[in-house]
């Protein structure tokens, strides 16, 4: 078989370096529904279309217009007058032709009422440019067919994303401050028997200096512990005398000087974070104690029967502890050497990942979705980086009991927070749902908007009994100045934002943010509510 890289490893390159074959694989299965081809809408998609998504279908039951032509790079001249959806599937088809694509020139609320079973063939739906009413009827529908739903929207220069998905499961969250599992406080049989195997005084200079500095942290960490009553260094002072016994262990030149010996330097770089104690995370605990883990049936996800069976082994041959990694990371060491001491992780690994697969198959309850040993490995390997997020509904948003109105007030308190728009947004809605179109949107000065916007805002504060807050005028006013235009600067952000979420919900990597998020391309700056 040939190594060399196919045309399709390099045309995605970059970003199988990110979420690897498997989740390239997930996009290339995957099928997005857009709602409207609205400038930020098709930013989207073009997100998802050069990366490879499956597929994607447009919804939309307009018509192209010359207000289209000044903001949305995915019609011309010749659109004019045309199916929006059909225009934007054409050219975005142009962009990658691995993607199928297609377009379904109906209203969403027609497809909602004639053919609910429309949305249920979708991995995600996006949705812009819809009214309030529309919006909450459509996220009802998904929310029961626990289809994930992301809501984007680009109004003047305010950026809008709301993710909407009851449970999403995710097995490798890839954290930016995750250490490597080398176990070095609890080491397994097979490591001590390979770390007993070398010894430092009979190898030569060479050699010396090639010695895995997981071993050398593993032998001092032996002859500290016989010293400190079998403990590890803990604190500071403790470390940094653990440090200085192991630069003592660095060879002398025949001048009495130290060598050079890299091996020592990081292990000696690596002490404060290989002797970290060997724990499983809070997030993974609270895991095992979640009641889709404890009452499995056999519809459960196939996510929550592996969870159980980590449980299980953690509780018996794991000893308190998530099965071994299997990786370490490179080092200065004999190719030799890195290579059997790879083989020893490995080894153990593959030896948990079996006793984890015994307690899969001994649950007492079978998963209706096939679980194969590939998808066994990949869980055992990212069981430290286990997470799950719950959003709330729309539904539950629009009801002051079960929005969280701390958030927003605490938020609206400060005046760097972002929440403000939040509010306005909310009252532009309102407004939008009482007129038919949005505050500023039409010929003419705006004085009267402006009132009736600061009705509506009063009103939806009084509402959401946010007592002691209050919107300035000036955000008010510029609300209505912005008449609910759509820069493609901001839809240009949004697009990447929202195109990377999706990626998030369909690989099951990353962590997508929950479940509101805010961006002003004034200030550029964007915040994270969870509301």
């Amino acid at each position: 078989m040939s190594d060399l890289p196919t045309e399709k490893t390099t045309r995605y390159d970059r970003q199988l370096r990110l979420w690897g074959d498997h989740g390239q694989a997930l996009l290339e299965a995957a099928h997005v529904c857009l709602i409207n081809a609205s400038a930020t809408g098709t930013e989207i998609l073009k997100n998802l279309v050069l990366p490879g998504i499956g597929g994607f279908t447009i919804v939309d039951s307009k018509k192209v217009t010359s207000a289209d032509l000044g903001n949305n790079f995915f019609f011309d001249k010749s659109s004019v007058g045309k199916s929006r959806a059909t225009s934007a599937t054409a050219l975005l088809l142009e962009l990658n032709s691995e993607v199928k694509g297609c377009s379904v020139e109906k209203d969403v609320m027609q497809l909602i009422n004639d053919d609910p079973d429309f949305f249920k063939s979708f991995a995600t739906v996006v949705a812009t440019e819809m009214s309030e009413s529309t919006l909450l009827e459509l996220s009802k529908l998904l929310w029961r067919h626990s289809i994930p739903l992301l809501v984007a929207r680009s109004y003047g220069f305010l950026g809008y994303l709301r993710l909407a998905v009851a449970e999403h499961c995710v097995v490798e969250s890839h954290p930016d401050n995750a250490h490597h599992d080398l176990r070095i406080d609890v080491p397994f049989a097979g490591l001590c028997q390979y770390v007993d195997g070398i010894n430092l005084d009979t190898l030569d200079s060479t050699a010396h200096s090639h010695v895995p500095f997981i071993v050398l942290l593993m032998k001092w960490a032996k002859m500290w512990r016989d010293t400190h009553n079998g403990d590890l260094p803990k604190n500071y002072a403790q470390k940094k005398e653990f440090k200085e016994l192991l630069r003592q262990g660095v060879r002398m030149n025949e001048k009495g000087s130290p060598m050079e010996e890299e091996n020592f330097d990081e292990a000696i770089k690596s002490v404060n974070t290989a002797l970290v104690p060997t724990s499983i995370p809070s997030t993974v605990l609270a895991l095992f104690s979640n009641v889709a883990c404890t009452n499995l049936v056999p519809g459960s996800r196939k996510f929550w029967f592996m969870v159980r069976a980590l449980k299980e082994f953690v509780t018996a041959e794991g000893n308190g502890l998530l099965p071994v990694r299997g990786s370490i990371p490179d080092m200065t060491a004999t190719s030799k050497m890195f290579i059997d001491l790879q083989k020893v992780y490995q080894t153990q690994a593959n030896a948990d990942t079996e006793l984890f697969k015994k307690h899969l198959d001994a649950l007492p309850v079978k998963s209706s979705f096939p679980i194969t040993m590939s998808d066994v490995k990949h869980f055992c390997k990212n069981a430290a980086f286990l997470r799950v997020i719950h959003c709330k509904s729309l539904e539950e948003e629009y009801n002051p009991e079960t929005l969280n109105i701390d958030t927003i007030s605490t938020n609206l308190a400060d005046p760097t927070s972002l929440i403000v728009y939040y509010i306005l947004l909310r009252a532009a809605d309102r407004y939008h749902t009482s007129n038919g179109y949005y505050p500023g949107s039409q010929l003419g000065p705006i004085e009267s908007d402006v009132t009736q916007m600061k009705d509506l805002v009063s009103g939806l504060i009084k509402e959401l009994q946010l007592k002691g807050v209050s919107v300035g005028d000036e955000h008010i006013i510029e609300m209505c100045r912005y008449g609910a235009a759509e820069f493609h600067s901001v839809s240009a952000y949004l697009g990447g934002v929202a195109a990377q979420e999706v990626i998030k919900l369909i690989t099951c990597q990353y962590v997508p943010f929950c479940n509101t998020h805010i961006y002003n391309a004034t200030t550029s700056s964007s915040m994270t509510y969870e509301l």
